[in-house]
């Protein structure tokens, strides 16, 4: 009867892999929920708006805004109170949970295009989501930032060695100026001038 032996060698080479097949499925996972752009189209806003805006219309739209997320979302809510040890709240914009992944979603929304701070503070906030709303039998949470647009090298190089699974897209809006006919008129008339 023989007997088999690792090497510490081996070992390695056997963890490596092991940490390359687990970063793969996480790529994998984070391909099937994240799609780009997200079309926001199915509600109106001005030609001027604010982050709380885009939000109040997200979530006024909830059940359209779901469809366009994908299968498997589940609305918890929006600007939930995440307390730290310390007793400091932080807000994050929009969480839900992915029924078949079994996991937080934390949605941050930017109505600018991607800088790369924004990684750092998606990045605290599903950290925080793990800490203080992770069960026992959930898979660690994850991050997408929808943002106006992005350079998909600035997005890569931010999120290079960030091990939290976080995702950068952007969304299309269907945007309506706002234009009265008292604005025509005045045009009109400066241009008579």
């Amino acid at each position: 009867m023989s007997t088999c032996t690792i090497s510490n060698v081996g070992l390695f080479f056997i963890l490596r892999i092991q940490t390359f097949f687990t970063k793969l499925v996480k790529n994998y996972k984070m391909w099937k929920i994240q799609q780009d752009p997200y079309k926001l189209d199915f509600f109106l806003l001005p030609s001027k708006f604010s982050e709380m805006d885009l939000e109040n219309k997200l979530a006024t739209n909830i059940t359209r805004f779901l469809l366009e997320l994908g299968k498997g979302f589940a609305y918890v809510g929006r600007q939930m109170e995440l307390d730290t040890p310390s007793g400091k709240s932080y807000f994050p914009d929009m969480v839900f949970y992915h029924t078949r992944l079994k996991c937080y979603v934390v949605v941050e929304l930017k109505i600018v295009d991607f800088m790369p701070e924004f990684i750092g503070k998606l990045n605290f906030y599903v950290s925080a989501a793990d800490e203080l709303l992770k069960g026992e039998g959930d898979n660690p949470s994850i991050g997408i930032l929808l943002c106006k647009d992005k350079d998909s090298s600035v997005v890569e190089w931010s999120l290079r060695g960030i091990t939290t699974p976080l995702g950068v897209a952007s969304y299309q809006l269907q945007e309506v100026y706002e234009r009265t006919l008292l604005e025509i008129k005045q045009e009109a008339s400066e241009e008579e001038k």
